[in-house]
């Protein structure tokens, strides 16, 4: 992943040096810090809203061990292929009884609802971004009806009882409602929120402006997130998301600016990601020293209880 985003950088650098140059200097360290704090929020809105699909699914995991499961798995997205992540929340959930089919399914509806609201936010601020906006990306916009009709809860549990038929998988023991849903959507709203703040941000610190920039930088980088998601190949989006985010805030900002924007806030993501990774590790280690805490379990929601559903999953 490192090497990736630093090869992307060093293109476009190299390109547009003189311009950035100057750009770069104008970047306070405060500046990049309440960036840092808008994507951790964010970042804990995403795991809220995973653990709302996984509770809605029947596993409650305590909190630590919720960032734990979550937080570590989410380092897997840097790894090219984009299955990684999903890999890894499966097994760490495993250490805290969640069947492995529950921690598959609620990586999929959290990345689902993350995608379609993305789609949406993007599909609603993309004509502040200019006509060639959607000349060059309205293509990711295709993908909502798509994914808000997959979020459906009727053809969400048709479709994993399905793909679980076809693994030879026993079925979810608890089905999704609406509820679920609707929390898993609100908090993912809540994170494009803070996503765009970052992007604010950093974008008034490189000298932009106007009544709309924080509607304009949330509506860009919500598209260049999904254009970057649907190119499964790169770790994280890297590379595309940076080359579609500084194309969509030209309207709003000179090419010099947008570039050291969606470079910085690529290494912004990246840190937060880590920093929740180091927290997640810290909650994990107090929860397992302390002697007044007993092992973090599921709490199924269905009556067969833990130890049938452990039977279950195999």
């Amino acid at each position: 992943m490192l090497l990736t985003v630093l090869a992307f950088a060093a293109v476009v650098l190299v390109d547009h040096w003189q311009e950035v140059r100057a750009v770069f200097a104008r970047l306070s360290l405060p500046t990049v810090g309440l960036a840092v704090v808008a994507v951790l929020g964010s970042l804990l809105c995403s795991f809220l809203g995973w653990r709302a699909a996984l509770a809605g699914l029947g596993s409650r995991l305590p909190l630590g061990g919720a960032m734990r499961v979550f937080f570590l798995g989410q380092l897997g997205k840097y790894v090219p292929g984009s299955v990684w992540s999903v890999v890894a929340q499966v097994e760490l959930g495993r250490d805290y009884g969640v069947p492995r089919r529950s921690s598959g399914a609620a990586v999929v509806i959290a990345t689902l609802t993350a995608l379609a609201t993305g789609l949406a936010v993007a599909g609603a601020g993309l004509p502040l971004l200019g006509p060639e906006a959607y000349g060059r990306y309205g293509w990711t916009l295709l993908m909502l009806p798509v994914a808000l009709v997959v979020l459906w809860p009727p053809v969400l549990n048709r479709l994993i009882a399905l793909a679980l038929r076809l693994a030879r998988r026993d079925p979810l023991p608890v089905s999704l409602d609406l509820a679920a849903i609707a929390r898993v959507t609100g908090w993912s709203l809540a994170a494009w929120a803070l996503f765009g703040i970052h992007v604010w941000i950093l974008a008034l610190g490189v000298g932009a402006g106007g009544a709309m920039l924080l509607l304009q930088a949330t509506a860009a980088y919500a598209a260049a997130w999904c254009i970057g998601f649907l190119l499964v190949l790169a770790p994280a989006g890297a590379g595309a998301r940076e080359a579609a985010l500084i194309f969509l805030l030209q309207p709003t900002m000179p090419a010099a600016e947008a570039t050291v924007v969606a470079l910085t806030s690529r290494l912004v993501v990246t840190a937060a990601d880590v920093v929740w990774g180091l927290v997640a590790l810290g909650a994990e280690r107090r929860r397992r020293g302390s002697p007044n805490l007993s092992p973090a379990t599921t709490e199924p929601a269905s009556p067969t209880g833990p130890a049938n559903e452990a039977k279950l999953d195999g």
